[in-house]
């Protein structure tokens, strides 16, 4: 029954035997009608998961944590494995998508043959962008990712989004919640709805993307340096599945002047996030990054969690979090 915990029946049984007060080697063997090396080998395997230990008032007895402790620490072991495979993962995806981007970028830096083309470098990005603003003629959408917005940005936007919007097209702009705690990029996010432009925010977003006339779609190369290069797919099929992903983030988005409630638990949209790349085993660094706030904010973010979850480790403010429903069982 506790298999899928990681605990074999031979040494679950040897578990509930000392439970059930068979103290001893002997009559585990008895009771259990197991041999005495099926019996150590399960009470090995016991030993290594901090389940059963030596009984403290008398060496010869055998003492088994009681199950309320036991199951936490499976559960906290099993996320451990959980956040060190996603990790595993994104690591993978990573590569691949390096591998992808220099298979594409010397096959045909300057041809889009297969869909896919390469721009490298700043420069060669906002000369891309600054050729496909000229030609978008219905519809822009926009994750913006990053938090706050610099104030040179906002600044260079604001004429070139006037002009899109005085030229008809419509556009739609995701940013995260985080901007929500500074005046300057909210006083630019109000003047943008002014104009005409919808906007929303949500705790978290996948990359950096821009959708011209469902026809393109631009995306950053590294998630974390978005100018180091970027990726422009004219495929119609990866075009629409990008603006599937687009769809689904926007309508889980809040508009800009309406501020959901935090859940019934008490936790806000951007803590619920928080909690669950924690639960991920995401650095400070990684969360602070995918939230758009400052390393110093995401380990408050984090503290703060801990405290409310009653953890004393990340591992086991994500096992408290899933006991508790804020997070779903497997993450994803």
């Amino acid at each position: 029954m506790l298999d899928l915990l990681g605990l074999d029946p031979v040494a679950e049984s040897v578990y509930r035997g000392i439970l059930a007060k068979f103290r001893d080697i002997p009559e585990l063997c008895l009771r259990l009608d197991l041999s005495e090396e099926t019996v150590r080998a399960a009470l090995d395997r016991l030993s290594e998961m901090a389940l059963v230990r030596v009984s403290a008032e008398d060496a010869t007895q055998l003492h088994a944590v009681s199950p309320h402790v036991g199951m936490e620490l499976l559960l906290a072991r099993q996320q451990a494995d959980l956040a060190s495979r996603q990790q595993q993962l994104e690591a993978s995806r990573a590569a691949a998508a390096q591998l992808i981007l220099e298979y594409d970028g010397g096959r045909a830096s300057g041809h889009a043959e297969s869909g896919v083309r390469y721009l490298d470098g700043l420069e060669s990005i906002r000369d891309h962008l600054s050729a496909l603003r000229g030609q978008v003629s219905q519809e822009l959408l926009t994750f913006a990712p990053g938090g706050p917005q610099t104030t040179a940005n906002m600044n260079a936007s604001r004429p070139l989004n006037q002009q899109l919007l005085e030229r008809g097209v419509q556009m739609r702009t995701v940013y995260l919640d985080s901007i929500r705690g500074c005046p300057d990029t909210m006083e630019y996010a109000r003047w943008l709805t002014e104009q005409g432009c919808q906007v929303r925010t949500v705790p978290s977003l996948p990359n950096r993307m821009i959708i011209y006339d469902r026809t393109s779609a631009i995306i950053a190369a590294d998630t974390g340096n978005t100018g180091a290069g970027a990726v422009e797919v004219t495929s119609q099929g990866m075009v629409t599945t990008l603006y599937t992903l687009f769809e689904n983030v926007w309508e889980s988005a809040e508009p800009l002047e309406s501020r959901r409630a935090a859940d019934p638990g008490g936790l806000t949209r951007q803590q619920a996030e928080a909690l669950r790349l924690l639960a991920l085993g995401c650095t400070d660094e990684t969360i602070a990054h995918r939230l758009g706030v400052s390393p110093r904010t995401a380990r408050r973010i984090a503290s703060g969690l801990m405290t409310f979850l009653g953890a004393g480790s990340r591992f086991q403010a994500g096992v408290h979090a899933v006991q508790r429903g804020y997070l779903p069982t497997v993450l994803e």
